[in-house]
């Protein structure tokens, strides 16, 4: 007689156990970080915007405005105040989305007198509590 090998049904549903168990530990942490991942991406891409926008202001002596944009960055504008200098190529090669999949926003001059550049945050919606902005960067 021929000695079969495997794993019987009860080595495999203690494995299955042991499995499931470990999931329900890790997977709660990893979702966790997952929206922490996105916050800190929506913080850094802010404050890039945030040091090209700088920059802007250094070179033509005012930020862009509202109506202009964050794509005032990109391409020199047509929209009043025109910036007398604008270098090749714009201050930065294009505009990022925010984790969620959503334009960033710029607000100028914003509410202490600069400028306010900000995500809607996951919902989506400008105005909201899950709003992200340069009004809450540790400086």
């Amino acid at each position: 007689m021929r000695k079969q090998s495997g794993f019987s049904l009860l080595e495999v549903m203690v494995v299955l156990v042991i499995i499931g168990m470990i999931m329900s530990i890790v997977a709660p942490n990893i979702m966790g970080q997952q929206e922490e991942a996105a916050m800190d991406k929506a913080r850094l891409d802010i404050q890039q915007l945030e040091d090209a926008m700088n920059m802007y202001k250094l070179k033509n002596k005012a930020y862009p405005s509202t109506e202009q944009g964050l794509e005032s960055l990109v391409n020199k504008t047509s929209v009043e105040p025109v910036p007398s200098r604008f270098p090749e190529g714009g201050f930065i090669s294009k505009l990022p989305e925010d984790p969620w999949g959503n334009p960033y926003q710029l607000v100028s001059p914003g509410e202490m007198g600069k400028i306010d550049i900000f995500s809607m945050g996951p919902d989506g919606e400008a105005g909201t509590d899950d709003d992200i902005g340069n009004w809450d960067q540790e400086k």
